[in-house]
């Protein structure tokens, strides 16, 4: 399949895969519209999407998606099996390879369920009215008198006459379209989808058989490291490579700045490009971690903004005025899987096993660095470690594809913790500023609100507000700033900055008037799905009602992320001698939906709780100029087990109104505000900018 979604010819497709019956269905209503929204490419009108059931009534389905760790593998699989009608243990899923899978715009933002759940759940209702059509005729019974249950299809009126799906499929490939697509079920109809199916990879990720790129292994395949510039934006000189060409077996290749080494032994890989000299002209240092924030506010750029109502109007009718400023930093992805990739390129084709978040994309990237067409290099994803954003870029997979085209042999890059960190594209550091007023009861009157190189993701003001204006500096994702170094989507990109400002702010705005943080956010909201989970929330946790700080350490936040609703809450400790912060309990009460796998939900709100502890108390990338400070998690501080919440409790809110939507994201971007209002709430002492570590803390407390 070609980088702009062309398929491969059905015939090849076929080849590839056997015999067995094939549903080919177009996408048409469920998702054109909204994957144009944010990607400039679409899925192509038809043959975006392969389902494929065998002989033995087995089923694969083949998904541009892939699994690194949040458990699609299993809901999409439900998904399937709900509307195909066939036992959930009888799919099999088949996710990012270019050259089995449709194009897909990559796994990212919490949308897999949301955009294409709606895709595969229709190839499974298409597939499921075919069978009955394929019934009936082997039957020689009327359609309307077959139903389709537990892979076979049935007789209403005799049970005894059925047909299974494997013995339709027996031998024969066969295309079939429907001109009348059948309706999706409803919610209240579900039977496999909203049970807690247990995880498709759990036994193999727990025996350790799970297979990451690292893992792979090919024939004659070396094993590759390229020369790093010690800072970003340095220029090399002069290099010696002498000392390293001493090494037994080693092969050094050189294009331009492009320097690197193979070897078939990793360790000896590592030693050889360690040895080789080289000299680099370094630019001028003009911006650290301490001063970047000042930059970004003074820096030039176009804004993007929306407006309702009158701002000045809004200005003459409030009482109170409120202006305050906010900050986060550069965060880095940590995986614990650092990117991998192995490269087999022969003649004027590749293979690329790459752990990557975006399959179709990195096959383009591939082809241009080494000089072929796209639709000659297959990826290839097995399990990713986790990606939070950062593996869809793929700059490991792009040195290992060079690599094997100079070496001449496959080639496997793995990158050291160190080249992780240097090379990540960080969440960009970003500003915030808010200016916004109430009146006489206490209502808000006017928002006006400028974010800086944060992107413009949940930037709106999600409050009952007459006169509003939201403006964004910068490209979405925080692009085309000032930052030193690459940035890019960092677990709901903008998101977390802007939820930390707006939600900090409303915040303030409670505490400056003296009214409740619940009881403020209840007379500014009218969205009635929104109040729904607030009180949700709150009879989880036992909010008591009190005029902030109450010296409890607690806070709470209500957030829009892509059509989830999530209202948290949480209660710390702050220790008044050290600084240090303690959650000791939070309650996260999320409305996404209809839910697929409430135990996969679940286990997506804690883990995205935990992370988000790292951004709120102590991630933050320290840096002077183009160098990296932070390359080992010595310095770099990710959450430990001992900062873990003692209780973190999940209210899942289900609302079969909607459709399903995202799950793994939205818990991570409300974590700042969460946090910083539970601060406030033990000490009275605002934190405006993350992370709130002891030593931005411990000064102020005494």
């Amino acid at each position: 399949m070609s980088e702009y979604g062309t398929p491969i010819q059905r015939r090849e497709f076929m080849k590839l895969l056997g015999s067995g019956i094939y549903i080919l269905f177009s996408t048409g209503p469920f998702l054109y519209g909204q994957q144009r929204g944010f990607q400039f490419r679409q899925y192509p009108e038809d043959f975006n999407a392969y389902l494929r059931i065998g002989e033995d009534g087995s089923v694969a389905c083949y998904t541009g998606k892939i699994e690194m760790g949040q458990g699609i593998i299993t809901s999409l699989a439900q998904m399937l099996a709900e509307e195909l009608e066939v036992p959930f243990t009888s799919v099999r899923m088949i996710m990012g390879d270019t050259k089995l899978c449709p194009w897909d715009s990559g796994t990212n933002g919490s949308r897999t369920t949301k955009i294409f759940g709606p895709v595969l759940r229709a190839a499974g209702a298409e597939a499921r009215e075919v069978l009955i059509q394929l019934a009936a005729e082997h039957l020689q019974l009327p359609e309307n008198r077959l139903i389709a249950v537990d892979g076979e299809v049935r007789d209403k009126t005799d049970a005894s006459r059925k047909v299974g799906y494997g013995f339709l499929a027996g031998g024969k490939s066969i295309e079939r379209h429907l001109e009348n697509k059948p309706p999706l079920k409803d919610a209240d109809d579900f039977k496999v989808c909203g049970q807690s199916s247990p995880r498709t990879d759990f036994e193999e990720k727990v025996t350790g058989s799970a297979r990451f790129a690292g893992d792979m292994r090919l024939a004659g395949m070396l094993y590759g490291k390229v020369l790093r510039p010690p800072a970003h934006g340095a220029k090399l000189i002069v290099v010696d490579t002498a000392a390293a060409q001493k090494i037994a077996n080693v092969k050094i290749v050189q294009d331009g700045d492009f320097i690197g080494v193979v070897h078939p032994l990793p360790d000896m890989a590592e030693k050889a490009v360690g040895l080789i000299n080289a000299e680099y002209e370094i630019p001028d240092n003009t911006v650290n971690d301490k001063t970047i924030h000042e930059l970004l506010l003074n820096t030039e750029a176009r804004d993007s903004e929306e407006r309702k109502g009158d701002l000045e109007q809004g200005r003459n009718i409030a009482v109170q005025e409120f202006d305050a400023a906010y900050f986060t930093p550069y965060v880095a992805h940590a995986p614990l899987e650092t990117h991998s990739a192995l490269a087999d390129v022969k003649g004027d084709s590749a293979t690329v096993w790459v752990g990557t978040q975006r399959p179709f994309g990195a096959d383009s990237q591939v082809a241009q660095a080494i000089g072929l067409n796209s639709d000659n290099v297959r990826i290839i994803t097995p399990y990713v470690g986790g990606g939070f954003g950062g593996k869809s870029q793929i700059g490991q997979a792009v040195q290992a594809a060079r690599l094997s085209k100079m070496a001449g042999s496959p080639v496997q890059v793995v990158w050291s913790r160190e080249e992780e960190f240097f090379y990540d594209t960080f969440m960009p550091a970003a500003a915030v500023k808010i200016n916004s007023g109430i009146d006489a009861s206490n209502r808000i009157v006017f928002w006006d609100y400028h974010v800086f190189f944060a992107g413009n993701r949940s930037y709106e003001c999600i409050y009952n507000v007459p006169h509003v204006r939201t403006a964004s500096r910068g490209s979405s994702f925080g692009g085309g700033g000032p930052h030193p170094f690459g940035t890019g989507a960092w677990r709901g990109p903008g998101s977390n900055t802007n939820i930390f400002a707006r939600e900090s702010h409303i915040d303030v705005m409670a505490a400056k008037v003296g009214i409740d943080p619940l009881e403020f956010r209840l007379q500014n909201l009218t969205d009635e799905r929104m109040i729904r989970v607030v009180k949700a929330a709150a009879d989880r946790f036992g909010w008591e009602s009190g005029k902030a700080p109450t010296g409890r350490g607690c806070g709470m936040v209500c957030l829009d992320y892509l059509g989830t609703y999530v209202v948290a809450m949480a209660k710390v400790r702050v220790d008044s001698k050290s600084g240090s912060i303690q959650v000791d309990r939070i309650v996260h009460a999320q409305d996404m939906g209809p839910v697929i796998n409430p135990e996969g939900a679940r286990m997506q709100i804690e883990g995205a709780v935990i992370m988000g502890l790292g951004y709120c108390l102590s991630e933050e990338v320290h840096f002077s100029g183009g160098t990296i400070m932070d390359l080992d998690f010595g310095s770099y501080k990710i959450p430990r087990f001992s900062r873990a919440p003692k209780r973190i409790e999940t209210v899942l809110v289900e609302n079969h109104a909607i459709d399903p939507s995202g799950c793994g994201e939205p818990p991570i971007v409300g974590m700042g505000a969460l946090i910083a209002n539970a601060v406030f709430d033990a000490t009275g002492i605002r934190m405006n900018r993350l992370p709130i570590t002891p030593e931005r803390l411990k000064p102020r407390l005494t």
